[in-house]
């Protein structure tokens, strides 16, 4: 029959045995994690020498302080003799599981961090993506939110948006503004063509440099079709686009030049 003084002397052993690995294991887990929040703060400060963006830094330095209290958490378990292998895949299993059911949730984080990284468009950008017009008001890291030009809030999941065509009007400082005006056939095209290049020339926000390109274009259905090509200042663009139209309307009346509409000449043939 075992004494309390046999219970002891187990107790003992056990402690002899266990403590050093237990009280290791402790000082490991207390030092990592300390680690761990130092590597955190260096981070943080690195990404901001770096400009990383202000919306995906908490994200990163969240990632990575969890990645590296699993791996300390993991490390710990296993100085106490305690197998891993298994820890490890019920993890893996929980995030395999976790991932499927929020793939698109995942798609559009992942897309997030993509755009927040190699910044495609920044904040005030006027982009055309998934079938929608509007300048950026922020990036999220779930959702890019545009603002049309009648003030509609549009909401883009940054999933598709990351991973589709886009067209960012905001990237070059000149764009070109193409029209096409239609002269009456019988009209003079070469006194149309002097009329276009003088309503340029006194535009001051048309630039010289490329130089404008005033050519007919096609002979339409119903009318001559001139094509003008003009650069400007990114921010000029739909401000000239309008008044050119205005301009040219006003000139060709006065000029005596017809602006044609879409017409048919039908003929009647009387059969007897």
């Amino acid at each position: 029959m075992e004494t309390v003084d046999t219970y002891a002397q187990k107790g003992m052993d056990l402690l002899w045995v266990w403590g050093p690995k237990v009280l290791g294991a402790l000082i490991f887990l207390v030092i990592g994690l300390w680690v761990v929040s130092r590597i955190t703060k260096m981070s943080s400060k690195m990404m901001k020498r770096r400009n990383i963006d202000e919306n995906l830094q908490p994200v990163l330095k969240g990632i990575l302080n969890m990645m590296l209290k699993v791996l300390v958490v993991v490390s710990f378990i296993g100085m106490l003799g305690i197998e891993a292998t298994s820890f490890v895949a019920i993890l893996g299993a929980a995030g395999f599981a976790i991932g499927m059911a929020l793939s698109g949730t995942l798609g559009n984080f992942a897309g997030g961090i993509m755009i927040l990284l190699f910044k495609p468009f920044v904040k005030g950008d006027v982009i055309e993506a998934s079938g929608y017009v509007g300048s950026v008001h922020e990036v999220q890291i779930f959702n890019t939110i545009l603002k049309t030009p009648d003030n509609k809030t549009i909401i883009i999941p940054n999933g598709g948006l990351s991973s589709s065509s886009m067209i960012n009007y905001s990237t070059e400082a000149t764009r070109r503004v193409d029209f096409s005006f239609g002269i009456g056939y019988g009209d003079d095209v070469q006194l149309a063509k002097d009329t276009l290049n003088k309503i340029i020339e006194a535009d001051s926000r048309i630039l010289k440099d490329p130089a404008p390109f005033v050519r007919l274009g096609a002979m339409a259905d119903s009318s001559l079709n001139i094509t003008v090509r003009t650069w400007v200042k990114a921010e000029d663009y739909w401000a000239v686009h309008f008044d050119m139209n205005e301009t040219v309307y006003d000139q060709f009346v006065k000029a005596g030049l017809s602006i044609p509409f879409p017409q048919m000449d039908v003929h009647v043939h009387q059969v007897k």
